[in-house]
């Protein structure tokens, strides 16, 4: 089930009400997502990979927070925000929300990659549960 997803209309509002705001030009969101295909396959190239049924996803607050202050040194970045979900989710349900608002684009989408890179990749433990069948 995991946490309830906050709004990204709200977090729009409070990025572009925020001191500094000014000089944001762009805002980019990403919104992962469980996916059926697993990891493995998607990743790593694996054909004979059940469909994945939910994943178990949990975090570890103190990484996070760091990559987060990482995001917020970039050039040009004036605003970050981050949402993880944890537990038990299931097909559809939201694993994170990031939102980066930068000068420009360039700074903006290397922001957003560096940070959801480091976030999967350091911050993160997901385990998939397959489809039985």
């Amino acid at each position: 089930m995991g946490k309830e997803r906050p709004s990204v209309d709200a977090w729009l509002r409070e990025a572009k009400a925020a001191p500094g705001a000014a000089g944001c030009g762009m805002y980019l969101v990403h919104n992962g997502t469980v996916r059926e295909t697993a990891r493995a396959m998607v990743r790593e190239g694996a054909v004979a990979t059940a469909p994945v049924a939910g994943m178990s996803f949990s975090f570890d607050p103190e990484k996070v927070e760091r990559a987060i202050e990482a995001a917020r040194r970039m050039p040009g970045i004036g605003y970050v925000r981050v949402w993880l979900n944890e537990g038990e989710l299931t097909l559809g349900d939201d694993i994170m929300l990031v939102l980066i608002g930068g000068d420009i684009r360039p700074h903006v989408v290397d922001a957003l990659q560096s940070l959801v890179g480091t976030i999967k990749n350091e911050c993160v433990r997901e385990l998939e549960r397959y489809a039985e069948g």
